[in-house]
């Protein structure tokens, strides 16, 4: 079937809320997803292809900021060689709820349990593996290092931390050109300029991103042995912490 068409900022708003992970975003998130993030898809088969790597037997593994579960399909299909637990975590009840239904539509060689719940509330241990993609963006910027402490502490040694997310380049004249560039991929998809408008808008106080140094440095703060950008496009980029 189809993915419902993204409208959500299609028609013109007097003022424009906040954005928020409710009905109406999760309803077309899929399509959101695809036509606002370059590369999006080789992301989500490349946490499978890390995931067949490092996760080991009898292990967990956590999707922080699982949205409809997308990432923890990827990995349930690449791990059939390790039984595994695997959790997928988000605090909306409406993403939550479309989640349980799509994995349950699956047979899968390791189970996912779905919960709704703060990602900072989650203990994390056993782990050979976390993925959070495109979450730590939406994590106040102070709350940033206890929770990628929270990560390591409950990693395995040799477990990996997938962390996706949008950037910022240190120079003005740099980030505007990734901008550009960004907003450019999504008119190539289909977004009109009074959408692309009206989304950075509803992003602006809500999604507060880090340039690459920022997270780096913040992963090597919390003990990690190695960082690796394995992937990057424009203003997004995804990277391998791993710890010793």
């Amino acid at each position: 079937m189809a993915n419902k068409p993204d409208k959500i900022f299609a028609t013109p708003m007097q003022s424009v809320n906040d954005f928020a992970f409710d009905e109406a975003v999760a309803d077309v998130f899929p399509d959101m997803i695809q036509r606002s993030v370059p590369g999006y898809e080789s992301i989500i088969h490349t946490i499978g292809e890390i995931a067949s790597r490092h996760v080991t037997t009898h292990s967990r593994v956590y999707d922080l900021g699982a949205s409809l579960g997308a990432a923890s399909l990827s990995i349930a299909r690449a791990t059939s060689h390790h039984p595994c637990e695997i959790i997928a975590v988000d605090n909306s009840e409406a993403m939550t709820d479309r989640c349980k239904r799509i994995v349950a539509g699956f047979s899968l060689p390791n189970p996912i349990k779905v919960v709704c719940d703060d990602i900072q509330n989650i203990h994390i241990e056993n782990a050979s593996m976390v993925v959070m993609n495109f979450t730590m963006q939406f994590i106040p910027p102070n709350d940033r290092i206890a929770m990628l402490t929270k990560i390591f502490d409950g990693l395995n040694p040799g477990g990996v931390l997938v962390l996706s997310e949008k950037i910022s380049h240190p120079s003005e004249a740099g980030n505007e050109l990734l901008i550009d560039l960004h907003h450019q991929f999504k008119r190539n998809n289909g977004y009109s300029e009074l959408e692309i408008s009206q989304k950075r808008a509803a992003l602006e106080n809500v999604m507060l991103i880090d340039t690459f140094s920022d997270h780096e440095q913040r992963l090597h703060k919390v003990g990690f042995a190695d960082v690796v950008m394995w992937f990057k496009c424009y203003n997004f980029t995804s990277l391998v912490a791993i710890k010793s």
